[in-house]
């Protein structure tokens, strides 16, 4: 039955299943799929694919499959298959037990090649790389055949059995479609089915010597599985009349309906795994998730939740056109989610010396502060209140502007949950003439927030206690390229296009000691700052380190206005 709720997604994809479930087709089954090669960690592009096709299955009562589409084992390996399972399970989605892998379908496949052999449909050609694709012309010209193209189906056969057995080197010998070298689309030009690599693999070890190709493999993984909608990014869109060839031509069962949707383009960030490795292997971050990285493990690592993520692909939805996706997009999503489950707490980042002049120095307060104004049942945490405390940096200026508001010589600001303070007098470097550390009067009549006399300050700023508080490092981070859409040439040097700001490390952090003990992956906000994480790798017991999410709003739009 088609689910009309109008609460639930709809989009041109979700229009194509309603009507073949309208006409039956299919026999009124929804089974997709999520296909990645496992040649690398997944990234935010691939969690849209993730949504859209466990979405769409969850919707219509419907299979979704994972699947490692592992056909070529030069770039493979279980530990991109490990990360694919972790981040499509930490986005909340479950296969059960289907689990797949095209390198199970192997002999299945080989079989399939024999079968278009024996029907004269594939030959093998030994053309090498260059000439292939000498001959397959271009689009304004027709390819040529291959002087291998008419050998008899036997030759044909015995010469693809040897290349199983590994008679012959890499390069020398392939099998190919023999479909129209003539066609407009060039994709069907005798495309290359079997190629040779004498590489193990990660699965079947040294059992083969030659492997499908990728084109081949596919959508024959989507007929054995019983896919139903094989939905896939539009560079795959040409690629759509070979798969109907292979599946029309093997007169297979089940014949998955390819659609095809726009990738996901997010500004500041690249998609490619081919340049996310480069970033990886020439050192240029640190490591698949460094929370600079638009992979999943690099998101997480950062702070982001799967809720923030889900949420960002279902309102970017789904489109037919390429377009490009503003960064700010994922970060609001980020916020919204992180607001309503962050506890508050305080936190210098970089620390300036305050002593309150005329407080006790053996006296420490106890504030009961909350964890989040408005849920009261996150509770709330005692946070010390002493004679010397630290105050941002940034929160002090010596001299400062008509409307900068908060601390200076002669001027008095709020602490955040206690009292009033009033500059007196700081204490500066000899040799920098910077400012050290800054000497204040407290008013202990104004615990309550608010002065007995009706003043009023412009300002509330946080601190922490200097006794009292844990030393921990911060790291702040940035977009990770300098351009919202840089044009990358194939050959380019990519560190040219990296944002030189895109980490800064802080170490000499303060936080309440209420984060004691905290574990990895914890959020929070840190008041008038932003969003951060608990480092997953790095952090321990013995050394705070903290990752931020997101600001408190799009500081990045507000220093590009200013540039």
């Amino acid at each position: 039955m088609v689910d009309t709720d109008s609460s639930l997604p709809s989009d041109f994809i979700r229009d194509i299943i309603n009507e073949d479930l309208k006409t039956g087709k299919h026999q009124g089954r929804v089974a997709t799929r999520f296909p990645p090669e496992p040649n690398g960690y997944p990234h935010i592009g691939h969690a849209k694919s993730v949504c859209l096709n466990f979405g769409i299955a969850k919707q219509y009562e419907g299979t979704c499959n994972l699947r490692m589409d592992d056909t070529d084992p030069s770039g493979e390996s279980m530990e991109y298959v490990d990360s694919i399972i972790k981040d499509v399970k930490w986005l909340g989605f479950d296969w059960e037990d289907r689990l797949y892998f095209a390198s199970d379908y192997y002999d299945q496949l080989y079989e399939y090649a024999l079968q278009l052999i024996s029907m004269g449909k594939a030959y093998v050609c030994e053309l090498n790389a260059d000439e292939i694709r000498e001959y397959r012309g271009s689009f304004n010209e027709p390819g040529k055949e291959s002087p291998y193209r008419n050998r008899s189906i036997e030759e044909n056969l015995d010469l693809f059995e040897r290349m199983r057995a590994g008679e012959f080197d890499e390069g020398t010998h392939v099998l190919r479609a023999k479909i129209d070298m003539a066609s407009p689309n060039i994709t069907m030009r005798d495309p290359v089915m079997y190629r040779i690599k004498k590489e193990t693999h990660y699965r079947t070890g040294d059992k083969w010597c030659l492997y499908p190709m990728y084109d081949f493999t596919h959508c024959l993984s989507d007929s054995i599985e019983g896919i139903t909608h094989s939905i896939c990014t539009l560079e795959f869109e040409n690629n759509r009349p070979l798969y109907d060839w292979f599946i029309n031509e093997l007169k297979v069962e089940n014949r998955p309906q390819q659609i095809e949707f726009a990738r996901l383009n997010l500004s500041f960030t690249v998609m490619s795994k081919r340049r996310l490795l480069e970033l990886v292997e020439k050192g240029l971050v640190n490591g698949w998730d460094d929370p600079r990285m638009p992979t999943l493990a690099g998101i997480r690592r950062r702070g982001y939740t799967p809720e923030a993520i889900r949420d960002f692909c279902e309102r970017i939805g789904v489109a037919k056109n390429e377009s490009m996706i503003d960064m700010a997009l994922l970060e609001n999503c980020a916020r919204d989610d992180l607001n309503e489950k962050s506890p508050r707490v305080m936190a210098v980042l970089r620390p300036l010396r305050v002593v309150i002049d005329n407080y006790p120095e053996d006296r420490v307060e106890e504030f009961d502060c909350p964890y989040h104004p408005q849920n009261e049942d996150m509770g709330t945490r005692k946070v010390p209140f002493s004679r010397v405390l630290y105050i941002e940096q940034g929160d002090f200026m010596e001299n400062p502007p008509r409307k900068f508001y908060r601390l200076g010589i002669g001027r008095e600001v709020r602490l955040r949950y206690g009292y009033f303070i009033k500059c007196e007098s700081v204490v500066t470097n000899p040799d920098t003439g910077e400012v050290v550390e800054v000497h204040c009067t407290h008013d202990p009549e104004t615990r309550s927030g608010f002065a007995p006399d009706g003043r009023k300050v412009r300002a509330t700023i946080h601190w922490v206690s200097a006794d009292h508080s844990l030393p921990a490092e911060v790291r702040l981070y940035d977009r990770l390229l300098k351009e919202a859409d840089p044009t990358m040439k194939e050959d380019s040097d990519f560190a040219d296009y990296l944002n030189p700001n895109s980490l800064e490390i802080l170490t000499s952090c303060r936080v309440e000691r209420s984060l004691a003990g905290t574990k990895p992956e914890s959020r929070f906000q840190f008041e008038r700052t932003g969003y951060f994480c608990v480092d997953s790798v790095d952090s321990s017991a013995k050394a705070l380190i903290f990752n931020q999410t997101v600001t408190l709003r799009d500081s990045w739009a507000r220093i590009s206005k200013n540039k």
